[in-house]
């Protein structure tokens, strides 16, 4: 497993929504960056977290949050465990009074909660391996010419290209 960061969130060529996870211990353009499509709610409330900001009413992230907290509960980990035909899976680990919990879960519920926890993210290294991409594609913010390099990987990608 390596740990990694909420990047940031893009769109691909059909304005499918994708969140960037980056490895913590990676320099800007450095190894690989993975990729997860996720519905334009899901990216919007984890942006929205990333960021800082409060909606101006409660986002399902945000009641899932505050149930686990109403219950004694917060999320201590997630994992992003493995992709299989081009799904991925997570799981979340929860610390509840009764003890340690681990749940089955979409990355986007998984990433928004970890999001509004402050909660470790990890990546399995298959999945890395399988579904990442170069990094100097995504680290762009000083380079118009890989910008256009990212910006045309984004029009030719889709989520079938990471199917086993």
């Amino acid at each position: 497993m390596v740990q990694v960061r909420i990047l940031g969130v893009a769109l691909d060529s059909a304005l499918q929504h994708i969140i960037l996870l980056k490895p913590v211990l990676d320099e800007p353009g450095e190894g690989r960056v993975v990729p997860i499509w996720v519905g334009e709610l899901e990216a919007t409330s984890i942006l929205i977290a990333t960021q800082g900001e409060e909606p101006p009413r409660p986002l399902t992230h945000d009641l899932m949050k505050t149930v686990l907290e109403t219950l004694g509960a917060e999320v201590e980990r997630v994992d992003v465990t493995r992709i299989e035909d081009g799904t991925f899976y997570a799981e979340i680990t929860l610390m509840t009074p009764s003890g340690r919990r681990v749940i089955d879960a979409r990355p986007s519920d998984s990433l928004g909660l970890a999001a509004r926890f402050n909660a470790p993210i990890w990546v399995a290294d298959a999945v890395v391996e399988e579904a990442g991409i170069p990094a100097e594609l995504v680290d762009v913010a000083e380079d118009e010419e890989k910008l256009e390099e990212f910006k045309e990987f984004l029009e030719h990608v889709d989520p079938e290209d990471f199917q086993g």
